[in-house]
């Protein structure tokens, strides 16, 4: 079950290098010298296991992630207020610039840590949640629409869920080559996204390059390439949780499903939110 994403790629459980044996009731053995302590019942002696990771513990951990990122978001969007001024919108700037950085770096350490700390996502979460409500409350603004945070929010849902349904029903095997094809995509845009992002600083692309509102058709283009991407590492993101469940997986890799699924989700929310802003400037 090698895995070529770097969420689940550290994981020894994901990628089948942990030797841990499970209990099996059929591996009980019966202690007939009775020096046991009296506590299993005509000397069966059942080895100890840890929980497993299940759909349940996938969809309570995830849960809690998004709860998390949803209080972060909500904080910082009352803290900000109204933006009806430049100091007011510097504000809202450095709350989505600050938490856009820390989460990265959170984001990066709970990638390729080989033993996930349900702690640290949690504050990854949470954090992220600060950097998403800062920039809906500055996307709203720009629009003048405070209920496109919420429609965003319902398409978000939306695509998940057919997404998912997609994958059961329509049984998607995702292969190796199916990962390769998507990591490589995804890494490519992401440099691509990245380089731009320089240029623009730089003022080498004027208002934002690629992304400009000055151009809304690339701008559409690029984030309609930007929701695909995110669809299908929702795909793969599935099919992991599905391995890592079919594998007996000990419960604390719950959380790293949980926040392989949260980083997907949150990027395909901020990728609907600016695909919804520019329509709308764009009206």
């Amino acid at each position: 079950m090698r895995s070529s994403n770097p969420v689940f790629a550290r994981s020894e459980e994901f990628n089948g290098r942990n030797t841990t044996q499970y209990a099996d009731p059929s591996q009980w053995k019966i202690d007939l010298s009775g020096s046991g302590d009296g506590s299993q019942a005509a000397g069966l002696q059942a080895p100890t296991s840890p929980g497993r990771m299940t759909l349940d513990t996938v969809v309570e951990k995830t849960a809690i992630t998004l709860g998390l990122v949803v209080l972060g978001a909500a904080v910082a969007w009352f803290l900000i207020g109204d933006i009806d001024s430049d100091a007011a919108l510097a504000t809202a700037w450095t709350f989505s610039m600050g938490g856009a950085l820390i989460g990265f770096v959170l984001a990066m350490v709970n990638s390729f840590k080989k033993v996930i700390s349900p702690a640290l996502v949690m504050v990854y979460a949470l954090v992220e949640g600060v950097f998403v409500g800062a920039f809906s409350k500055i996307v709203s603004t720009w629009v003048g629409d405070a209920g496109i945070v919420f429609q965003a929010v319902l398409a978000t849902f939306v695509a998940a869920g057919a997404t998912l349904a997609a994958y059961k029903f329509f049984n998607i095997q995702v292969t190796p080559k199916f990962r390769r094809v998507v990591m490589i995509s995804l890494f490519a845009f992401m440099g691509v996204m990245v380089l731009n992002l320089v240029l623009s600083l730089f003022g080498v692309f004027p208002n934002g390059g690629l992304r400009s509102m000055d151009n809304p058709m690339l701008a559409i283009l690029v984030g309609g390439v930007a929701i695909v991407l995110g669809v299908l590492c929702l795909i793969m993101d599935f099919d992991f949780v599905e391995r890592g469940v079919a594998a007996g997986l000990p419960e604390r890799e719950s959380w790293r499903a949980a926040f392989g699924l949260t980083v997907t989700l949150v990027w395909l929310y901020l990728e609907i939110l600016r695909l919804l802003a520019i329509l709308r400037g764009d009206s």
